[in-house]
């Protein structure tokens, strides 16, 4: 069995004082992928570079307090990729890919287009360099686990209140429509959707500090795991873990009938 959990920490030294560290070493994980670290590595303790029984890879952004994605696996990498060759979102520490054998397991923290126009028309240049690399990677025959928060929801049922999202950032016809190619063309799986197609409440990963979103679980699920078709046959089971809060999104569970 292969367990890979995604977790968007918004600040991993946050996450740890909310005791993210005992969760993820009791959880016995082959891999904890994570996103906006929100810290370089100066900025963290041996600790947290290196848990319990996990060794860390991190991909921090050049801009202190922001962005960063990391994996803590138990196992010892064939090799571990630092960005995916764009200089522009290299710089702000949004790709880490751990290899095992045929297996790549990866991290990304996809940019977010919600705070100006500016930063949306970035999103938009992100989606543009970063789906000729998927397809790519995808050709090698290679099989992959992307974790990550995508800051896409995809269909209707993926967000609470999508009526009134529907020209708001992360809901936005290009980006569904990006998310839509992915899996019905290139031919990645939405591997929470395999198990869960029908999940609505239940399926969300984030929610907004504004009002009372979490209280009243008006979420988007914009977390996700994303694998080649082979892999993505193989997972059992799936759950959002919602018990303890480490941050304003969930972690996303996935066991695979897979080994390494």
């Amino acid at each position: 069995m292969l367990r890979i959990i995604s977790a968007n920490l918004n600040g991993i030294r946050s996450a740890v004082k909310k005791g993210f560290l005992p969760w993820a070493v009791k959880q016995q994980a082959d891999f904890i992928c994570m996103q906006e670290l929100k810290a370089q590595r100066d900025d963290l303790e041996d600790t947290i570079l290196n848990p319990d029984g996990l060794h860390g890879y991190f991909h921090h952004a050049e801009k202190k307090g922001y962005s960063g994605c990391g994996i803590y696996t138990p196992h010892k990498p064939d090799d571990v990729l630092y960005g995916y060759g764009n200089d522009e979102f290299d710089a702000e520490g949004r790709y880490v890919e751990a290899r095992f054998k045929t297996l790549s397991v990866i991290s990304v923290y996809m940019p977010s287009g919600s705070s100006s126009p500016e930063r949306q028309e970035a999103k938009y240049r992100y989606l543009d360099s970063f789906l000729p690399h998927l397809i790519k990677l995808k050709k090698t025959g290679r099989e992959i686990v992307l974790c990550g928060d995508v800051n896409i929801a995809h269909h209707e049922i993926d967000l609470k209140n999508w009526k009134g999202n529907v020209k708001n950032s992360g809901f936005l016809p290009e980006e569904r429509a990006w998310l839509s190619n992915l899996f019905d063309k290139v031919g990645y799986v939405d591997v929470y959707r395999k198990i869960e197609p029908e999940a609505s409440e239940t399926c969300y990963t984030w929610w907004s500090n504004r009002g009372q979103a979490y209280a009243k679980n008006v979420g988007w699920r914009i977390d996700y795991q994303i694998a080649t078709p082979e892999i993505a046959k193989s997972a059992q089971k799936t759950a959002v873990y919602k018990d303890e809060r480490f941050s304003d999104h969930a972690p996303l569970i996935v066991d695979y009938n897979y080994s390494i």
